[in-house]
């Protein structure tokens, strides 16, 4: 090569020039080292693009010898060699004038094929500023040294080109940043659409999948001990979320959620392995409501405003959370009146003509049966189903009140279990903050079993034990009052509770359980799962 300082300003002046005309980056570099060979005279050259080791990236090159370019460049897409290696150590500063190649000493040794006579290339580092973005190589076939000159043409190229390659990332993570906030207020457009728990999940997830293109999203909330994923979805990618992940295992996820901040790692998650992922939590105001998160195989896949977005979005999905609960409070509160005004009604009419039919027949029994014994034995039968009914009636009347469990489960057992006059002993080690269909269902179950100790089990007191594990929660309800035999045929009018039990635990996707003998006492077992049956995963 001829250096002259005339010949050189104008390398440099053509080589800026060819950088301007391109805001596509892997173009741009193709062009521009096509550009600098052509200046140069020199037969071949590569770009490597390098992040945190081991990831790099090999971007373009120009007249690679066979004994490289095999296999769609194999050889120079995957492996390690020692430019890149000073690079990752730091080593690499300013342009080495000569360095064996790991590469071409590879495609002798197992014989790839003809290397063209390139023994050896110069290795620039390609930076602006502080900030370092990749590799240049050059080389000509017999060619083992360059001179002073020769390197520092190579450096100011090098510059031109880090420079360039600063220029254009910024511009396009502008553009990036700018796509993703328009797409940010479409998700969040028909998030706020959505009215209730059950479905915002599968909204969050189907749309920032569309919109953001995130090659897998998940979303997960928390129920018990685990995070439970509510749904996923993935872009050609096979579904590698678990289904459910326990507190003590330690991922980016836990962390996140434990933390309560976001989570981001490049190509080495513990949640899908080999993948780079990144995790957000939701909360509404002091509650921990579970994580938003995203992955893909790409070592560089969320950038900064993709992090940014997740954030804003994140927060969007906690306001949502909290004007659907809201919602759902206030549809609540219609109901407890709209209960409260139902038991008010049957207290004021049923309630009292039941009332009044039993002390009628009451005093016709003392007034008229010794001298009619015939109608002492009808009597007797109209007293005690007055009494019953009413007694039912009373029952009826109470579970028509609210929910009855704003004071909490147990709170709400125990003071039905007053009502009816029987006794409870508790086993609960810890009462977990249950969903609402859970919740309610536990209760009604509870109510109905407690009902049929009451008017079955000839005993006062019952037994219930509440535990919590990673799939559901399992509540038993055992008295040891007289027991009956389980056969259709006995159970009598026993059969219509206790269908109603099962109906309720199997409608959310649960089960129970009866174990009864006569004269061993009876044990309700129901186990209701934290994912709701119809819902999601």
């Amino acid at each position: 090569m001829s250096y002259e300082n005339d010949q050189e300003m104008n390398t440099l002046k053509v080589i800026a020039e060819t950088l301007n005309r391109s805001n596509d980056l892997e173009q741009m570099l193709q062009t521009v080292l096509v550009k600098l060979l052509e200046l140069t005279k020199l037969e071949t050259g590569w770009i490597f693009l390098v992040g945190e080791k081991p990831h790099f990236r090999f971007v373009a090159d120009v007249r690679l010898p066979p004994a490289l370019s095999w296999g769609e460049k194999k050889p120079m897409c995957t492996g390690s060699c020692s430019c890149l290696n000073r690079y990752w150590k730091g080593d690499l500063v300013d342009p080495i004038n000569i360095i064996e190649c790991k590469r071409l000493d590879d495609a002798v040794q197992y014989d790839w094929g003809e290397t063209r006579g390139v023994t050896h290339h110069a290795t620039v580092p390609l930076a602006a500023g502080e900030e370092r973005f990749g590799i240049l190589n050059v080389a000509s076939p017999g060619k083992e040294h360059f001179s002073k000159e020769e390197l520092t043409l190579l450096q100011s190229v090098a510059y031109q080109i880090g420079t360039a390659v600063k220029r254009t990332r910024l511009f396009h993570a502008q553009e990036k940043r700018a796509e993703n906030y328009a797409n940010l207020n479409e998700v969040i457009r028909l998030i706020w659409k959505t009215s209730n728990l059950s479905t915002l999940a599968n909204v969050v997830v189907r749309e920032s999948l569309d919109k953001f293109h995130w090659p897998v999203v998940g979303f997960y909330t928390r129920e018990g001990t685990a995070l439970k994923l509510k749904s996923s979805e993935t872009n050609h990618v096979p579904d590698p979320l678990p289904d459910q992940i326990p507190m003590e295992v330690k991922n980016e996820i836990t962390l996140s959620f434990k933390q309560q901040e976001p989570i981001s790692i490049n190509h080495e998650s513990r949640v899908v392995e080999g993948l780079s992922s990144m995790a957000v939590p939701i909360t509404m105001k002091e509650e921990y409501i579970g994580i938003l998160f995203v992955a893909g195989p790409d070592p560089e896949a969320f950038s900064d405003s993709d992090r940014e977005v997740m954030q804003a979005l994140a927060g969007h999905i906690s306001l949502a959370f909290e004007s659907i609960r809201l919602q759902e409070q206030r549809g609540e509160m219609l109901l407890y009146e709209e209960r409260r005004r139902l038991a008010r009604d049957l207290h004021d009419s049923v309630n009292q003509k039941l009332f009044s039919l039993s002390l009628l027949a009451r005093g016709a029994k003392e007034v008229i049966s010794t001298d009619f014994p015939a109608l002492k034995d009808p009597l007797d039968e109209m007293l005690s189903l007055s009494h019953g009914s009413l007694k039912e009636m009373r029952s009826l009347i109470w579970q028509f009140r609210p929910v009855g469990v704003e004071e909490g489960l147990v709170t709400a057992i125990q003071k039905y279990a007053e009502h009816l006059g029987v006794g409870v002993t508790f086993d609960v080690e810890y009462v977990p903050d249950f969903p609402r269909t859970i919740e309610e269902a536990l209760w009604r179950i509870a109510q109905e079993a407690l009902n049929n100790v009451s008017k079955h089990a000839s005993v006062n007191s019952v037994a219930v034990t509440l535990n919590e594990s990673v799939d559901g929660v399992t509540m038993k309800i055992a008295d040891y009052g007289k027991g009956f035999d389980l056969s259709p045929k006995k159970s009598g009018k026993r059969s219509l509770g206790l269908t109603s039990m099962k109906e309720r635990a199997e409608l959310i996707g649960g089960s129970l359980h009866l174990d009864s003998r006569p004269g061993e006492g009876t044990t309700v077992k129901v186990f209701l799962p934290w994912k709701p049956k119809g819902e999601s995963s």
